[in-house]
């Protein structure tokens, strides 16, 4: 009973998602001509702060609510009754995101007929794309192509010192990569040297070997960006960890092993957050960059938004008569930065906060992350209509 007034609530939510997105395109679009990406940016980022999320999932909730009505008249009805969740529902709206209204209510008809709402998350999936397959075999193979385009690596960090690093890649590639990692397992189980070492390590630590050219997957050269307290580095027995931005706690004798190259950069802070001088240039750059960056964390400094730092921005416009320096500036990743020059959006500092005020006028504020290690980090994020 709860799953399926959870599930209904989620549908609420979407209609209303709906309903805010026309009409705010509505009236924007009543006052001139609007560019339509500038526009489906500033919804989303309005969408997210509401439901307290990132951007990229507000776009994401914002686009699913729009699908809906556009030819899965019987999933949105499922979806409205509970008995289907707002991720299997995400799902096969997923799937058919590049189909027209018509095809997809074909697609939808189909997943009615096959009782969708007592299947799993994988084999709606697979089913959904088998149906989107079948209605739209072209469409379809495009998809596909256009996906290799997206092939990328990232990273991103993850608890105890430890990071996830992932390529996105073509399934052959793939799977070809991963044989020879798997391969390198072999070797090593038949080298007359005892194999002390799992199978995941033995992969992992070739993985590294590969890519860096190092002797050892431990030896690779790295700089480290630590905060104060000093003790973490000139004390052996401090039980207190460096903090690396955007990576968080890490004990300083797991980042100076091996024999790569190591280099410490000290950065200074008051009360757990990194202070740091200014600048007259227009852009941020140098040591002054380097600060604002580990102040904030590495991350976004809009709130609920994670994203790594991607660009560095005036709280007060430069053109508006701000200045390039520390308390002026704020770490943005790039949807941020760009959404911040779309019309009705507004920064400023307020005490030790940001407030963001949005077209409908509403007020967000996100303080500074308290980067000491003796304080509870913490980010105080509220809304205020």
């Amino acid at each position: 009973m709860l799953e399926e007034r959870k599930a209904a609530i989620a549908a609420e939510q979407s209609e209303v998602i709906l309903a805010f997105a026309r009409a705010h395109a509505e009236s924007q679009t009543a006052t001139g001509t609007v560019e339509p990406e500038a526009l489906e940016r500033s919804i989303a980022a309005q969408i997210g702060l509401a439901c307290r999320v990132s951007p990229t999932e507000g776009r994401r909730r914002m686009r699913m609510a729009r699908d809906l009505h556009a030819g899965h008249d019987q999933i949105r009805a499922l979806f409205a009754a509970g008995q289907l969740s707002e991720y299997r529902t995400a799902t096969i709206v997923a799937a058919t995101a590049h189909l027209s209204p018509t095809e997809r209510a074909q697609v939808d008809h189909a997943l009615a007929e096959q009782h969708v709402d007592t299947l799993g998350v994988r084999r709606i999936h697979d089913l959904t794309r088998t149906l989107a397959a079948q209605v739209a075999p072209e469409k379809f193979a495009a998809r596909c192509r256009a996906a290799r385009t997206g092939r990328r690596v990232s990273v991103r960090p993850a608890a105890d010192g430890m990071a996830d690093l992932t390529a996105h890649l073509p399934v052959a590639e793939a799977v070809a990569c991963y044989a020879a990692l798997a391969a390198a397992v072999n070797e090593a189980a038949v080298s007359p040297e005892p194999l002390t070492r799992t199978r995941g390590q033995v992969m992992a630590d070739t993985f590294v070997e590969r890519l860096t050219g190092q002797a050892t997957a431990q030896d690779v050269n790295v700089e480290i960006q630590v905060l104060v307290p000093v003790e973490a580095l000139v004390d052996p027995g401090s039980p207190l960890p460096a903090q690396i931005p955007g990576h968080g706690p890490v004990p300083v004798d797991l980042l100076t092993t091996g024999t790569g190259r190591t280099t410490w950069r000290r950065l200074i802070t008051r009360h757990g957050v990194v202070i740091g001088g200014d600048s007259r240039s227009r852009l941020f750059a140098g040591r002054l960059a380097a600060f604002i960056r580990a102040r904030d964390g590495g991350r976004c400094r809009e709130s609920y938004c994670d994203a790594p730092t991607r660009h560095l921005d005036h709280i007060h416009r430069w053109t508006d008569g701000g200045t390039t320096e520390f308390d002026n500036g704020r770490g943005l990743c790039a949807f941020h930065n760009q959404v911040r020059e779309t019309r009705g959006w507004n920064a400023e500092t307020v005490g030790a906060g940001i407030v963001t005020t949005t077209p409908t006028g509403t007020r967000y504020t996100s303080e500074a992350v308290v980067a000491d290690p003796l304080r509870v980090t913490t980010v105080s994020q509220r809304s205020v209509a």
